[in-house]
């Protein structure tokens, strides 16, 4: 497993364990690391977000995505979302996010929750993919039957398509 970023803050002792962690990868998500990570005695909710490639956009049949990164920047505002769900919630959290190729049924994003309660877990899982789609500079590009296209901006962010050497 090639990791491109990873960083844990500690910053409830309770338990002794980090209260998130978030990582870019450029190989295979595992859903059960990140349960794992954010599982505690105390909680008792789990939600993860596990989200992958589909087979189709609208009436195109997608072969797979690619994703690329301002990786400095992706950094500090995943960083910048974990926190501001540990800030808000009760909530230990994982986000875990692929570069490159991610073909058809493999994960692009994981976040997994966990929390003393359920709708803690559900309110910060849904607000963390938002803020992801939102703020993050990671770019997805779609190849299909017939062509490929650049989905979506953070923010107005867009990958050169012919960057100057």
């Amino acid at each position: 497993m090639q990791i491109l970023w990873d960083v844990k803050v500690v910053i409830k002792l309770e338990d002794r364990k980090p209260l998130f962690r978030v990582r870019v990868l450029e190989s295979s998500l595992i859903v059960e690391e990140s349960r794992r990570f954010v599982e505690s005695d105390r909680h008792g909710a789990t939600v993860l977000f596990h989200g992958v490639t589909r087979d189709h956009t609208d009436s195109r049949n997608v072969l797979f995505l690619e994703y690329e990164a301002y990786l400095p920047m992706a950094e500090k505002k995943l960083y910048e979302v974990a926190k501001e769900m540990c800030n808000k919630w009760d909530v230990r959290v994982s986000i875990d996010h692929r570069l490159g190729r991610v073909d058809v049924g493999e994960a692009s994003l994981i976040v997994a929750v966990g929390s003393p309660h359920r709708k803690e877990a559900f309110e910060a899982a849904s607000y963390s993919v938002d803020r992801i789609k939102h703020t993050v500079p990671i770019w997805k590009k779609e190849y299909f039957e017939g062509g490929e296209i650049w989905i979506g901006d953070a923010e107005g962010f867009r990958p050169l398509e012919n960057p100057i050497d």
